[in-house]
């Protein structure tokens, strides 16, 4: 029992090795870097026709809410002038992408036929509630235009739902002879076309009728470019029509030198405070390193996971949070101390430490994380993205406290690996010859 406790601390030891050092080899493959850090592509747009600011102003949020949903990605967009924006992106390397993520106005219509090349607009984005990207299975399901694979699915209101309802039902009851193969032979009446910005984008067969208005647009070839045009469509379209007066790439607006500097100061900032935790509580010091970094592995792969852009005054805010991240390992040891102190054992003291702190950090963390989640709520670009940031990094971090180091406390004494109060931040042991007193 004890030997399989130890061999548990070591091998959850050499795995966060392993993933620290994957980390460092891979992970920055996976992780955007901003303008300041890798450049981009700038774009110059133009109102067509005359512009008020409060125009403008519309244009820029619209383009903010398409490029940035989630407030990390860290694009520029500000006013030039009287009827210019300028629109910077970080890690887009093709500026034809960047046309593509703010070109298009983003007009939805769904569209009937009559068998004589006649078009009939049934519904448009007006009665759009929202549009999400999804993954799902082939086949398709009753009620439902998708096939399987990445998609597009949209919710309507209760005038969308009552329309797209009244459409499908009168394409299945008239035309319920027609098949799928004539659709391939141009016989298009039981079909549903869906059109953005005048361009067809699906032509979905209807099976059945769909009751709810829950239509699913088909036939993408990854998530992103399903998310793509989910984004151009939640966030509506643009108030006036613009032109692309200018596009190009620009490099990083930071040198090659204080990137490193960074770098060498987010090392030197992570070993000081190893070394302070391993002087102040010794072994459990030891643990709260291996904590830090597991911690700082965590974080990086989260970022990337949402793919958040990563810039200069990042790296900085994540060398801030491993302070955040440290102060819930010391609360927990402070209050084993002070359990040692009052002459528990080593194993009741672990256990009563993490119990009688385990609160203080969830009280302090929460209310962390309410502010995050107003700044999310009533925040825009990169304040949504610094409270995404701050959030992620509170919940890794009370992970890699609260469970992280408690496994490898906990487990290491029950081993009996090392027993000694003293490597613990304990008082030392002293015998006597009537045993330790």
């Amino acid at each position: 029992m004890k030997a399989g406790k130890a061999t548990a601390v070591i091998l959850v030891l050499v795995l966060t090795v392993v993933c620290a050092y994957l980390g460092v080899v891979y992970l920055g493959d996976y992780l955007k870097l901003g303008l300041d850090l890798r450049g981009g592509v700038q774009v110059r747009i133009q109102a067509v026709g005359e512009a008020t600011r409060d125009d403008l102003d519309r244009v820029i949020a619209v383009m903010d809410s398409r490029i940035n949903g989630l407030g990390v990605t860290e694009p520029t967009i500000q006013r030039e002038g009287d009827n210019r924006i300028l629109l910077e992106l970080p890690g887009v390397q093709d500026p034809d992408e960047a046309l593509d993520m703010i070109g298009r106005t983003g007009f939805l219509t769904f569209r009937t036929f009559d068998g004589e090349g006649n078009e009939t607009v049934v519904l448009d984005g007006s009665n759009l509630l929202s549009a999400k990207e999804a993954v799902e299975s082939g086949g398709g399901t009753p009620g439902n235009l998708s096939q399987g694979g990445y998609v597009v699915q949209l919710t309507f209101n209760a005038e969308g739902q009552r329309i797209f309802a009244d459409t499908t039902r009168r394409l299945v009851s008239d035309y319920g002879g027609l098949t799928s193969s004539a659709a391939s032979d141009g016989d298009l009446r039981r079909n549903i076309a869906i059109y953005l910005d005048d361009e067809l984008i699906s032509m979905p067969y209807v099976t059945t009728v769909i009751p709810d208005g829950n239509a699913v647009i088909t036939g993408y070839s990854s998530l992103a470019e399903a998310r793509q045009l989910a984004l151009t469509l939640q966030s509506g379209a643009l108030p006036m029509p613009v032109e692309i007066v200018e596009k190009r790439t620009i490099g990083p607006t930071l040198g090659a030198d204080s990137i490193a500097k960074s770098q060498m100061a987010g090392l030197v900032g992570l070993a000081l405070v190893i070394l302070f935790m391993i002087a102040f509580y010794r072994l459990p010091g030891v643990f709260a390193g291996f904590s830090l970094i597991l911690y700082s592995f965590l974080l990086l792969g989260a970022m990337a996971l949402i793919k958040a852009t990563l810039t200069l005054p990042g790296i900085l805010g994540i060398i801030l949070t491993i302070g955040m991240c440290i102060d819930a390992n010391i609360i927990i040891y402070e209050r084993m101390l002070e359990e040692m102190g009052r002459g528990k054992s080593l194993r009741a003291a672990i256990d009563a430490g993490f119990s009688r702190a385990l609160w203080t950090i969830v009280d302090s963390n929460v209310t962390t994380l309410i502010a995050a989640a107003v700044l999310f709520w009533k925040g825009t670009g990169s304040i949504r993205g610094f409270a995404v940031t701050l959030s992620l990094g509170i919940l890794i971090s009370m992970f890699t406290a609260i469970t992280y180091s408690r496994f490898l406390l906990k487990n290491t004494v029950e081993s009996g690996l090392v027993k000694n109060p003293v490597l613990y931040g304990g008082k030392p042991v002293i015998y006597d010859g009537k045993g330790a007193r």
